[in-house]
């Protein structure tokens, strides 16, 4: 599924996804997991800019639309929540595998 500027997330976001599944969508786009993690960021990073862009064009008064405006604020904000819930989860994993006993 696309979102937005290419952010891509795994199909069925309804139910937990499953290490097959995202192996298997990480095979489809012969991408590894570092390079799919490095294009989120990227597309988060540009969401953000598209964000500060819109606010100053109205700030500037160069945008009339406010909704365009409060829609790439939300977009962005809603992409950053993902990618930080993203690195949580990935912490979380790190730590529980420091605790396992070899």
């Amino acid at each position: 599924m696309k979102i937005s500027q290419g952010l891509t997330l795994l199909p069925n976001v309804d139910a937990p996804a499953t290490g097959s599944q995202i192996n298997k969508t990480l095979k489809e786009t012969n991408q590894s997991f570092g390079q799919v993690l490095n294009q989120a960021l990227s597309d988060v990073n540009n969401l953000q800019r598209e964000a500060g862009n819109a606010v100053n064009k109205m700030v500037t008064g160069e945008a009339a639309d406010l909704h365009e405006v409060m829609v790439a604020v939300e977009k962005a904000r809603t992409s950053f929540d993902l990618l930080m819930e993203v690195r949580n989860k990935a912490i979380d994993v790190y730590r529980e595998l420091m605790r396992m006993q070899v």
